[in-house]
Protein backbone atom coordinates (compact mmCIF):
# COMPACT_ATOMS: atom_id res chain seq x y z
CA UNK A 1 0.00 0.00 0.00
CA UNK A 2 2.86 2.32 0.75
CA UNK A 3 4.26 1.74 -2.74
CA UNK A 4 0.88 2.50 -4.31
CA UNK A 5 0.64 5.72 -2.30
CA UNK A 6 4.11 6.75 -3.39
CA UNK A 7 3.34 6.21 -7.07
CA UNK A 8 -0.03 7.97 -6.97
CA UNK A 9 1.14 10.81 -4.72
CA UNK A 10 4.63 11.64 -6.02
CA UNK A 11 6.11 9.54 -8.79
CA UNK A 12 3.19 9.51 -11.26
CA UNK A 13 2.59 13.31 -11.23
CA UNK A 14 6.35 13.83 -11.58
CA UNK A 15 6.55 11.44 -14.56
CA UNK A 16 3.55 13.18 -16.17
CA UNK A 17 5.28 16.57 -15.84
CA UNK A 18 8.47 15.12 -17.34
CA UNK A 19 6.41 13.69 -20.20
CA UNK A 20 4.74 17.06 -20.87
CA UNK A 21 8.12 18.82 -20.83
CA UNK A 22 9.66 16.31 -23.27
CA UNK A 23 6.59 16.60 -25.51
CA UNK A 24 7.40 20.31 -25.90
CA UNK A 25 11.22 20.33 -25.77
CA UNK A 26 11.91 17.51 -28.27
CA UNK A 27 9.72 18.92 -31.11
CA UNK A 28 11.05 22.39 -30.28
CA UNK A 29 14.66 21.26 -30.67
CA UNK A 30 13.79 19.63 -34.00
CA UNK A 31 12.01 22.82 -35.06
CA UNK A 32 15.02 24.95 -34.09
CA UNK A 33 17.33 22.64 -36.08
CA UNK A 34 15.18 22.82 -39.19
CA UNK A 35 14.70 26.59 -38.92
CA UNK A 36 18.37 26.80 -39.93
CA UNK A 37 17.61 24.63 -42.98
CA UNK A 38 14.56 26.76 -43.80
CA UNK A 39 16.64 29.94 -43.54
CA UNK A 40 19.36 28.67 -45.83
CA UNK A 41 16.81 27.51 -48.40
CA UNK A 42 15.06 30.90 -48.37
CA UNK A 43 18.39 32.73 -48.74
CA UNK A 44 19.27 30.41 -51.62
CA UNK A 45 16.01 31.25 -53.41
CA UNK A 46 16.54 34.97 -52.84
CA UNK A 47 20.09 34.77 -54.21
CA UNK A 48 19.15 32.45 -57.12
CA UNK A 49 21.04 29.39 -55.85
CA UNK A 50 20.04 26.01 -54.41
CA UNK A 51 21.02 26.17 -50.75
CA UNK A 52 21.51 22.86 -48.86
CA UNK A 53 20.91 20.02 -51.34
CA UNK A 54 23.54 17.30 -50.75
CA UNK A 55 23.03 15.66 -47.32
CA UNK A 56 19.83 13.62 -47.54
CA UNK A 57 16.90 14.19 -49.92
CA UNK A 58 16.67 17.90 -50.76
CA UNK A 59 19.37 18.50 -48.14
CA UNK A 60 16.93 17.75 -45.28
CA UNK A 61 19.59 16.02 -43.19
CA UNK A 62 21.96 19.00 -43.29
CA UNK A 63 20.97 20.31 -39.78
CA UNK A 64 21.62 16.84 -38.31
CA UNK A 65 24.99 16.65 -40.05
CA UNK A 66 25.91 20.10 -38.73
CA UNK A 67 24.92 19.08 -35.20
CA UNK A 68 26.98 15.86 -35.33
CA UNK A 69 29.97 17.80 -36.65
CA UNK A 70 29.79 20.26 -33.73
CA UNK A 71 29.40 17.42 -31.19
CA UNK A 72 32.55 15.70 -32.45
CA UNK A 73 34.72 18.82 -32.22
CA UNK A 74 36.89 19.63 -29.21
CA UNK A 75 35.70 22.20 -26.68
CA UNK A 76 38.59 24.65 -26.29
CA UNK A 77 38.68 26.82 -23.16
CA UNK A 78 41.06 29.83 -23.28
CA UNK A 79 43.89 29.70 -20.74
CA UNK A 80 42.87 32.95 -19.02
CA UNK A 81 39.13 32.25 -19.01
CA UNK A 82 37.03 31.75 -15.88
CA UNK A 83 36.34 28.06 -16.51
CA UNK A 84 33.10 27.58 -14.56
CA UNK A 85 31.44 30.77 -15.86
CA UNK A 86 32.74 30.13 -19.39
CA UNK A 87 30.94 26.77 -19.48
CA UNK A 88 27.86 28.04 -17.62
CA UNK A 89 27.08 30.93 -20.01
CA UNK A 90 25.90 28.88 -23.02
CA UNK A 91 23.83 26.64 -20.72
CA UNK A 92 22.11 29.72 -19.27
CA UNK A 93 21.32 31.07 -22.75
CA UNK A 94 20.03 27.70 -23.97
CA UNK A 95 17.93 27.05 -20.85
CA UNK A 96 16.28 30.48 -20.95
CA UNK A 97 15.50 29.95 -24.64
CA UNK A 98 13.64 26.76 -23.69
CA UNK A 99 11.75 27.61 -20.49
CA UNK A 100 9.82 30.47 -22.09
CA UNK A 101 7.75 27.87 -23.97
CA UNK A 102 6.21 26.64 -20.70
CA UNK A 103 3.42 29.24 -20.94
CA UNK A 104 2.90 29.36 -24.72
CA UNK A 105 -0.55 27.96 -25.66
CA UNK A 106 -0.39 25.97 -28.92
CA UNK A 107 -4.15 25.44 -28.97
CA UNK A 108 -7.15 25.90 -26.70
CA UNK A 109 -6.11 24.07 -23.51
CA UNK A 110 -2.82 22.82 -25.04
CA UNK A 111 -0.29 24.54 -22.77
CA UNK A 112 2.15 23.24 -20.15
CA UNK A 113 1.51 25.96 -17.53
CA UNK A 114 -1.67 28.02 -17.98
CA UNK A 115 -0.76 30.76 -15.50
CA UNK A 116 -2.60 34.05 -15.13
CA UNK A 117 0.57 36.15 -15.52
CA UNK A 118 2.00 34.48 -18.63
CA UNK A 119 3.05 37.81 -20.16
CA UNK A 120 5.01 38.80 -17.06
CA UNK A 121 6.68 35.37 -16.99
CA UNK A 122 7.84 35.74 -20.61
CA UNK A 123 9.01 39.30 -20.02
CA UNK A 124 11.05 38.14 -17.02
CA UNK A 125 12.59 35.22 -18.93
CA UNK A 126 13.54 37.40 -21.90
CA UNK A 127 15.06 39.98 -19.55
CA UNK A 128 17.24 37.30 -17.94
CA UNK A 129 18.63 36.32 -21.35
CA UNK A 130 21.15 39.15 -21.20
CA UNK A 131 22.96 37.46 -18.30
CA UNK A 132 24.17 34.53 -20.38
CA UNK A 133 25.68 36.92 -22.91
CA UNK A 134 27.35 39.16 -20.30
CA UNK A 135 28.79 36.13 -18.48
CA UNK A 136 30.13 34.73 -21.77
CA UNK A 137 31.84 38.01 -22.69
CA UNK A 138 33.39 38.53 -19.27
CA UNK A 139 34.42 34.91 -18.64
CA UNK A 140 36.20 34.64 -22.02
CA UNK A 141 38.89 37.11 -20.85
CA UNK A 142 38.94 38.64 -24.34
CA UNK A 143 38.51 42.29 -25.29
CA UNK A 144 36.52 41.43 -28.41
CA UNK A 145 34.17 39.14 -26.49
CA UNK A 146 33.72 41.66 -23.68
CA UNK A 147 32.93 44.54 -26.05
CA UNK A 148 30.47 42.31 -27.92
CA UNK A 149 28.76 41.42 -24.63
CA UNK A 150 28.48 45.09 -23.64
CA UNK A 151 27.00 45.96 -27.02
CA UNK A 152 24.51 43.13 -26.80
CA UNK A 153 23.49 43.99 -23.23
CA UNK A 154 22.87 47.65 -24.07
CA UNK A 155 20.97 46.67 -27.21
CA UNK A 156 18.72 44.12 -25.49
CA UNK A 157 17.94 46.42 -22.54
CA UNK A 158 17.14 49.33 -24.88
CA UNK A 159 14.63 47.44 -27.00
CA UNK A 160 13.00 45.63 -24.07
CA UNK A 161 11.58 49.02 -23.06
CA UNK A 162 9.73 49.34 -26.37
CA UNK A 163 8.55 45.73 -26.21
CA UNK A 164 7.22 46.42 -22.70
CA UNK A 165 5.02 49.27 -23.94
CA UNK A 166 3.84 47.11 -26.85
CA UNK A 167 2.73 44.47 -24.35
CA UNK A 168 0.89 47.14 -22.33
CA UNK A 169 -1.19 48.14 -25.38
CA UNK A 170 -2.17 44.51 -25.99
CA UNK A 171 -3.05 44.06 -22.30
CA UNK A 172 -5.25 47.15 -22.40
CA UNK A 173 -7.22 45.68 -25.30
CA UNK A 174 -7.44 42.13 -23.91
CA UNK A 175 -7.85 42.95 -20.21
CA UNK A 176 -5.80 39.93 -19.14
CA UNK A 177 -2.21 38.79 -18.59
CA UNK A 178 -3.13 35.21 -19.52
CA UNK A 179 -1.91 34.30 -23.03
CA UNK A 180 -4.86 32.01 -23.79
CA UNK A 181 -7.34 34.77 -22.84
CA UNK A 182 -5.45 37.23 -25.06
CA UNK A 183 -5.98 34.85 -27.99
CA UNK A 184 -9.67 34.39 -27.13
CA UNK A 185 -10.08 38.20 -27.07
CA UNK A 186 -9.07 38.29 -30.76
CA UNK A 187 -11.99 36.15 -32.01
CA UNK A 188 -13.64 39.15 -33.62
CA UNK A 189 -10.55 41.06 -34.77
CA UNK A 190 -6.86 40.20 -34.68
CA UNK A 191 -4.86 42.90 -32.92
CA UNK A 192 -2.39 43.46 -35.75
CA UNK A 193 -5.10 45.52 -37.49
CA UNK A 194 -5.96 48.12 -34.77
CA UNK A 195 -2.43 47.95 -33.30
CA UNK A 196 -0.51 47.89 -36.59
CA UNK A 197 2.20 50.38 -35.46
CA UNK A 198 2.76 48.30 -32.32
CA UNK A 199 3.10 45.14 -34.42
CA UNK A 200 5.80 46.79 -36.53
CA UNK A 201 7.64 48.07 -33.44
CA UNK A 202 7.38 44.63 -31.82
CA UNK A 203 8.79 42.89 -34.90
CA UNK A 204 11.72 45.29 -35.33
CA UNK A 205 12.44 45.22 -31.57
CA UNK A 206 12.42 41.40 -31.75
CA UNK A 207 15.14 41.60 -34.40
CA UNK A 208 17.23 43.73 -32.03
CA UNK A 209 16.38 41.58 -29.00
CA UNK A 210 17.62 38.42 -30.75
CA UNK A 211 20.68 40.14 -32.31
CA UNK A 212 19.47 39.54 -35.86
CA UNK A 213 20.27 41.45 -39.02
CA UNK A 214 20.18 44.42 -39.44
CA UNK A 215 20.90 44.69 -35.68
CA UNK A 216 23.54 41.94 -35.34
CA UNK A 217 26.14 44.45 -34.13
CA UNK A 218 27.45 42.28 -31.25
CA UNK A 219 28.72 39.94 -34.00
CA UNK A 220 30.05 42.61 -36.37
CA UNK A 221 32.90 40.78 -38.13
CA UNK A 222 34.72 43.99 -39.04
CA UNK A 223 35.23 45.17 -35.45
CA UNK A 224 34.48 42.34 -33.01
CA UNK A 225 34.99 39.14 -35.06
CA UNK A 226 32.09 37.15 -33.55
CA UNK A 227 31.40 39.22 -30.44
CA UNK A 228 30.62 37.58 -27.13
CA UNK A 229 30.89 34.02 -28.56
CA UNK A 230 34.21 34.47 -30.38
CA UNK A 231 36.09 32.18 -27.96
CA UNK A 232 33.49 29.39 -28.06
CA UNK A 233 33.61 26.19 -30.09
CA UNK A 234 32.02 22.75 -30.39
CA UNK A 235 29.08 21.99 -28.08
CA UNK A 236 29.26 25.30 -26.18
CA UNK A 237 28.93 27.24 -29.43
CA UNK A 238 26.08 24.94 -30.48
CA UNK A 239 24.20 25.75 -27.26
CA UNK A 240 24.52 29.47 -28.03
CA UNK A 241 23.14 28.93 -31.53
CA UNK A 242 20.29 26.74 -30.26
CA UNK A 243 19.44 29.37 -27.64
CA UNK A 244 19.46 32.13 -30.25
CA UNK A 245 17.20 30.25 -32.65
CA UNK A 246 14.93 29.11 -29.81
CA UNK A 247 14.51 32.80 -28.89
CA UNK A 248 13.68 33.62 -32.51
CA UNK A 249 10.99 30.93 -32.59
CA UNK A 250 9.73 32.09 -29.17
CA UNK A 251 9.46 35.74 -30.25
CA UNK A 252 7.68 34.60 -33.43
CA UNK A 253 5.24 32.49 -31.42
CA UNK A 254 4.60 35.38 -29.04
CA UNK A 255 3.93 37.69 -32.03
CA UNK A 256 1.34 35.18 -33.25
CA UNK A 257 -0.36 35.12 -29.84
CA UNK A 258 -0.32 38.88 -29.30
CA UNK A 259 -1.23 40.09 -32.79
CA UNK A 260 -2.17 37.25 -35.18
CA UNK A 261 -4.89 35.44 -33.26
CA UNK A 262 -2.83 32.53 -31.93
CA UNK A 263 -4.49 29.23 -32.89
CA UNK A 264 -7.59 30.94 -34.35
CA UNK A 265 -8.21 30.52 -38.10
CA UNK A 266 -8.34 33.70 -40.22
CA UNK A 267 -12.02 33.05 -41.02
CA UNK A 268 -14.47 30.97 -39.00
CA UNK A 269 -15.91 29.24 -42.06
CA UNK A 270 -15.04 26.09 -43.96
CA UNK A 271 -12.45 25.08 -45.13
CA UNK A 272 -10.47 27.20 -42.62
CA UNK A 273 -12.05 25.49 -39.63
CA UNK A 274 -10.99 22.04 -40.88
CA UNK A 275 -7.39 22.51 -39.73
CA UNK A 276 -6.68 22.03 -35.98
CA UNK A 277 -5.74 25.12 -33.99
CA UNK A 278 -2.17 23.91 -33.40
CA UNK A 279 -1.63 23.75 -37.19
CA UNK A 280 -2.77 27.37 -37.58
CA UNK A 281 -0.44 28.38 -34.75
CA UNK A 282 2.55 26.66 -36.38
CA UNK A 283 1.75 28.08 -39.83
CA UNK A 284 1.56 31.62 -38.47
CA UNK A 285 4.78 31.12 -36.49
CA UNK A 286 6.51 29.86 -39.66
CA UNK A 287 5.32 33.01 -41.46
CA UNK A 288 6.86 35.30 -38.82
CA UNK A 289 10.11 33.27 -38.93
CA UNK A 290 10.07 33.81 -42.71
CA UNK A 291 9.87 37.57 -42.04
CA UNK A 292 12.98 37.25 -39.84
CA UNK A 293 14.78 35.42 -42.67
CA UNK A 294 13.55 37.81 -45.35
CA UNK A 295 14.83 40.78 -43.33
CA UNK A 296 18.27 39.19 -42.90
CA UNK A 297 18.59 38.60 -46.65
CA UNK A 298 17.46 42.13 -47.55
CA UNK A 299 18.79 44.86 -45.24
CA UNK A 300 22.36 46.01 -44.54
CA UNK A 301 23.68 46.31 -40.99
CA UNK A 302 22.95 49.46 -38.93
CA UNK A 303 25.63 51.51 -37.25
CA UNK A 304 25.52 51.31 -33.46
CA UNK A 305 24.53 54.97 -33.02
CA UNK A 306 21.68 54.45 -35.50
CA UNK A 307 20.54 51.40 -33.56
CA UNK A 308 20.41 53.30 -30.25
CA UNK A 309 18.75 56.34 -31.79
CA UNK A 310 16.02 54.15 -33.30
CA UNK A 311 15.35 52.49 -29.94
CA UNK A 312 15.41 55.51 -27.63
CA UNK A 313 14.38 58.44 -29.87
CA UNK A 314 11.90 56.78 -32.23
CA UNK A 315 10.38 53.59 -30.81
CA UNK A 316 10.18 54.70 -27.17
CA UNK A 317 8.18 57.94 -27.84
CA UNK A 318 5.93 56.25 -30.42
CA UNK A 319 5.14 53.25 -28.21
CA UNK A 320 4.53 55.46 -25.17
CA UNK A 321 2.22 57.72 -27.19
CA UNK A 322 0.36 54.71 -28.57
CA UNK A 323 -0.28 53.42 -25.04
CA UNK A 324 -1.90 56.75 -24.17
CA UNK A 325 -3.90 56.83 -27.43
CA UNK A 326 -5.09 53.23 -26.98
CA UNK A 327 -6.14 53.80 -23.36
CA UNK A 328 -7.92 57.04 -24.29
CA UNK A 329 -9.76 55.48 -27.23
CA UNK A 330 -10.87 52.45 -25.22
CA UNK A 331 -12.15 54.69 -22.42
CA UNK A 332 -13.82 57.17 -24.77
CA UNK A 333 -15.78 54.54 -26.73
CA UNK A 334 -16.47 52.33 -23.71
CA UNK A 335 -14.44 49.41 -25.11
CA UNK A 336 -12.42 48.75 -21.97
CA UNK A 337 -12.61 45.01 -21.17
CA UNK A 338 -14.49 44.14 -18.01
Amino acid sequence: MADAGFWSGYALPFLLIVGYVLAIVVPLLLMVAFVTYFERKVWGLMQVRKGPNVVGPFGLLQPIADGLKMLMKETIIPAGASRALFLMAPMVTFTLGMIGWAVIPFDDGLVLADINVGILYLFAVSSLGVYGIIIAGWASNSRYAFLGALRSAAQMVSYEVSIGFVLVTVLLCAGSLNLAEIVEAQKGLWYFIPLAPMFVIYFISSLAETNRTPFDLPEAEGELVAGYQVEYSALAFTLFMLGEYANIVLMSGLAVILFLGGWLPPFHVEPFTWLPGVVWFLLKTAFVIFLFTWTRATFPRYRYDQLMRLGWKVFLPISLAWVVITAGALHLFGWLPQ
